[in-house]
């Protein structure tokens, strides 16, 4: 592989990071950034798309193949919110927009509908619909139901696979990665639709394969180093499977880098939220997961080992 892709000479084979001596800083860090999360959806909340706050639904249809970018772009520049474009075959095209600021509920598709045609000449809108608050309040009910049944289902399964300390470990890492993550939307302001509790989904699978991985590599150790202290095994088994973290995430990063050039991409929410996600979910597989179990101790040989505490750790 080195023979065919020569950057992977920088990645090193072996490392010696005391990531156990790092630990309060990345607590404080991560406090910090929880906090800050709090703040931000607290005070401007999520930008909700048409998905969460109801709005309306058009089907377009075009006498050539559907041009989505300047549907997108007249949606846009229309002052319409929430515009989302989708195609819909080969000549047909699904847009969904919120009224603009000032503008009677009814008058929004009115204006939309001349706005495109302007644009698209020969464009025919051949259905129109309306997305209530009722089933928009259901469908983030459900994606809400479906995030906590997905914790709740990986806590049984690393209790049963590990122990209860790793479980609990992995799930408070995840509620971390979650908390940030839509801090993160809040922020940047990025439309939250049903394609982000999608992405939701796959951060909450990448970090708990992270932590899955982290945690096999460390209860190896531990059966291969019982008398040696609990945060130098840690330290070994994060250096042990950086390299391979280091790889793994950057290939998934570089998979979702070309959607995210372009902002207005229909798929920018969903990669943006997915690239966020990864970075969050790698390093709280290291600084939120592994110091819970630090603190808590673990079981070698069915006897309980004392817990080692983070400042009796050595470089």
């Amino acid at each position: 592989m080195r023979k065919y892709w020569p950057f992977i000479h920088f990645v090193p084979r072996q490392t010696h990071f005391n990531f156990v001596g790092l630990a309060p800083y990345a607590a404080v860090l991560s406090l910090l950034a929880v906090i800050g999360s709090g703040v931000s959806i607290g005070l401007q909340q999520v930008n909700f798309g048409v998905d969460f706050v109801g709005g309306d639904q058009m089907q377009l249809t075009t006498p050539g193949p559907a041009p989505l970018g300047v549907i997108r772009h007249v949606l846009t520049v229309s002052g319409v919110q929430a515009p989302q474009v989708q195609g819909a075959g080969a000549t047909g095209a699904v847009v969904q927009f919120r009224g603009a600021a000032g503008m009677a509920v009814d008058q929004a598709p009115v204006f939309v509908a001349a706005k495109l045609r302007a644009a698209i000449p020969g464009l025919k809108v051949i259905g129109q619909s309306s997305i209530g608050g009722v089933v928009s309040g259901e469908l983030l009910g459900k994606g809400v139901e479906a995030l906590l049944v997905a914790m709740g289902l990986m806590l049984v399964y690393i209790w049963f696979r590990f122990q209860l300390q790793f479980g609990l470990g992995a799930i408070l890492a995840l509620a971390h990665d979650i908390v940030l993550t839509i801090g993160f939307l809040s922020l940047t302001r990025i439309e939250v639709s049903m394609t982000s509790i999608a992405a939701l989904l796959t951060v909450i699978g990448y970090s708990m394969n992270e932590k899955v991985i982290s945690f096999d590599r460390l209860r190896e150790n531990l059966r291969k180093y019982k008398t040696t202290p609990l945060a130098e095994v840690i330290n070994l088994s994060e250096n042990e499977r950086l390299s391979r973290t280091i790889i793994t995430g950057t290939t998934a990063l570089l998979a979702l880098s070309g959607s995210m050039i372009n902002p207005a991409s229909a798929l920018f929410s969903l990669t943006a939220t997915m690239a966020f996600g990864i970075l969050v979910g790698t390093y709280s597989s290291i600084y939120v997961a592994l110091p819970v179990i630090l603190l808590w101790g673990v079981k070698r040989d069915d006897e309980d080992a004392k817990p080692i505490r983070l400042q009796a750790s050595r470089p």
